[in-house]
């Protein structure tokens, strides 16, 4: 394959999608960026697909989630193909922002110059790209180092949540095979969707919204807090410590490496099915709650984060 038909003929789904594009970019800045712009164009053109799908009655015999996930991979191969054959524009104008965000930047500040310019088009074009499947939000997983995160305190709703999260879960989707929905759900019944968030002893957020441990092998910042833990069934009060991260995003990013590292979640890795995700993270000792599966299932399963993603 030219370099020049890289991310034009690929399939969506391809991981490696994500570091060409960072190849491209340190070696021909100019041509990453344009790439970088064509990818968000299919995203643009993807959420258009998707409205006129919403906007389409279901609910015929062959409707069922697997059909809806097939559907998705299609709609967004279509939109990228869509964008490298026949741009509507956009391309043109996300590459003119690409370039001037990219020449105010300074290089020293970030890995990528155009690190803070791709977090930036992120959230402003492709918030709500959408959920059923890990295919949705991998065209516009590329590499972005974000900025340390600041809030505001708790959501005061999920959407306000999901909208948080969105862009950290698509990321991870992309790299693991859980759908981003699954990620958002997890993150949504650890942490009591923001409102319980672990925080420092000064009530600064540890951005900890998986309730990871802190372990022998973190070197990194921690918090201590009382939490519950069962043991035999029973439930009992203890104090633990955690992992704090300077972000939601070093956050996500962790929980990837958690469940890639670790043989015991081979079964999680990939899992499309929402009740089989809940039940392969219990069966592999993530939570020590008998009920968590349950739990987790019926937040996936819910009418709450429907509407926050739909919203």
């Amino acid at each position: 394959m030219k370099a020049s038909d890289l991310g034009t003929s690929r399939l969506v789904l391809d991981p490696a999608v994500a570091g060409d594009l960072r190849t491209r970019l340190r070696q021909d800045p100019q041509a990453g960026v344009k790439q970088a712009a064509q990818q968000f164009e299919g995203m643009l053109l993807h959420l258009m697909l998707k409205s006129m799908r919403d906007a389409t009655a279901a609910g015929s015999l062959l409707d069922s989630e697997q059909s809806r996930f097939f559907t998705a991979i299609g709609d967004q191969q279509m939109a990228q193909d869509l964008a490298s054959q026949a741009p509507m524009g956009f391309a043109a104008m996300i590459e003119k922002q690409l370039a001037r965000q990219a020449t105010g930047a300074s290089a020293a500040a970030t890995p990528s110059p155009f690190d803070a310019a791709q977090k930036s088009l992120l959230s402003r074009y492709a918030t709500r790209l959408p959920a059923n499947g890990a295919a949705a939000g991998a065209q516009r997983t590329i590499g972005v180092t974000a900025p340390r995160e600041v809030t505001t305190g708790a959501p005061s709703r999920p959407r306000e949540f999901v909208d948080r999260v969105w862009p950290h879960a698509v990321e991870v989707a992309a790299l693991t095979g859980i759908p981003a929905r699954f990620l958002v759900a997890q993150s949504a019944l650890e942490s009591g969707w923001g409102k319980r968030e672990i925080r420092t002893a000064d009530g600064a957020p540890s951005f900890n919204l998986f309730g990871i441990k802190a372990g022998g092998r973190w070197a990194g910042p921690t918090v201590e807090v009382p939490t519950t833990e069962f043991v035999n069934g029973v439930a009992q009060t203890t104090r633990a410590r955690f992992r704090a991260y300077g972000s939601y995003a070093e956050a996500f990013r962790d929980y990837a490496r958690l469940l890639s590292s670790h043989s015991r979640y081979a079964a999680v890795i990939g899992q499309q099915d929402g009740v089989q995700f809940a039940r392969s993270l219990q069966q592999a000792g993530y939570a020590t709650d008998p009920m968590y599966a349950d739990k987790l299932a019926r937040i996936i399963g819910g009418t709450t984060l429907r509407q926050a993603l739909s919203a």
